[in-house]
């Protein structure tokens, strides 16, 4: 078993992503930081799905679009887009991709799947890009897209299941939020976990999620697990240092939320137990660039606990 910080490996992942002949399914961590606080060592949350020549962006933190660029993949050839909950960390980066598709011309219009919420957000960003969009580039009578050339949003929720070219997507309901069973709230507000089927590989993917029993079943007898993972105790310490002057009330509500809507490296050695899963690959984490060697052995010794299988603390830019 192995627990260590893989490095970038970019050279290497941009020649692979520049074939397109290639049949086999690649998974890559573009951004491994859980926000909603930045790094400049570590990405916010996003990640790039590649199966036979189809690019699926899955979730799109701020800076995706950059991130895209060190693995020499353009924003035109972005074709659809997942986003696993509204959270700003997950999705803040969806405008600068609408936005450099429009002004490189990009011959079709992305697909962007996500939880209820995800047309009124594409709606809202549109909105906001009119000007830019009718100005264009200053010259008169020039053609500008309409909102349907450059994007398609698609509302979706637990239980569906749809196609991306020749991957299954198949989806749940996670419990990164609380709301009750029933109520209004908990079905117009929520966090997607996904499994990916495709022609040689089978990939779960947590997004944001406590403890989660349809997020297990979701991952039962795939080949890799790809989870968030938080040191909860670290992360309340990161925040007294920026914010030393917390009212108690807030920070116990903060506590509250890590510990319910994440998963800890306990949870995650449970979770990878109950499915089978060959490997697990840990994403997402927080507090992110503050943890070190030492954290990621013990963590990894907490998983081990649990699951027998290979486990990696994912870089950005390391490719699965």
């Amino acid at each position: 078993m192995t627990w260590k910080v893989l490095a970038a490996t970019t050279a290497l992942a941009a020649a692979l992503l520049t074939s397109q002949a290639s049949t086999e399914t690649k998974f890559v961590t573009l951004g491994t930081q859980g926000g909603p606080i930045t790094s400049p060592h570590r990405g916010q949350p996003s990640n790039l799905l590649v199966v036979n020549g189809v690019n699926t962006l899955v979730d799109v933190g701020d800076g995706t679009a950059e991130r895209l660029s060190k693995i020499r993949i353009p924003t035109a050839r972005v074709d659809n887009i997942l986003i696993s909950h509204l959270h700003f960390d997950h999705m803040a980066g969806l405008q600068g991709i609408l936005g450099l598709r429009f002004q490189t011309n990009s011959p079709k219009p992305v697909q962007v799947y996500g939880p209820p919420g995800t047309k009124e957000l594409v709606d809202g960003l549109l909105a906001s890009m009119k000007p830019s969009m009718e100005a264009g580039y200053g010259v008169p009578g020039q053609k500008s897209y309409t909102a349907e050339e450059l994007v398609v949003a698609h509302d979706i929720k637990g239980g569906d299941s749809f196609e991306l070219g020749d991957v299954k997507v198949k989806v749940s309901h996670n419990t990164h939020y609380s709301f009750e069973p029933g109520s209004d709230e908990h079905g117009k507000y929520q966090s997607l976990s996904f499994r990916f089927e495709t022609p040689d590989k089978i990939i779960a993917f947590t997004g944001d999620t406590g403890p989660s029993t349809d997020v297990e079943e979701l991952s039962k007898g795939a080949d890799m697990l790809i989870a968030e993972m938080i040191d909860v105790d670290f992360t309340v310490e990161q925040i007294k240092m920026i914010d030393p002057k917390m009212p108690e009330d807030r920070l116990n509500g903060i506590k509250i939320h890590l510990a319910a809507h994440h998963l800890t490296p306990a949870d995650l050695g449970a979770m990878a137990a109950s499915t089978g899963v060959k490997e697990l690959v840990v994403t997402h984490l927080i507090p992110g660039a503050a943890m070190t060697e030492e954290h990621f052995r013990k963590y990894g010794e907490t998983i081990a606990g649990k699951y027998s299988g290979k486990v990696t603390f994912a870089s950005d830019m390391d490719e699965f």
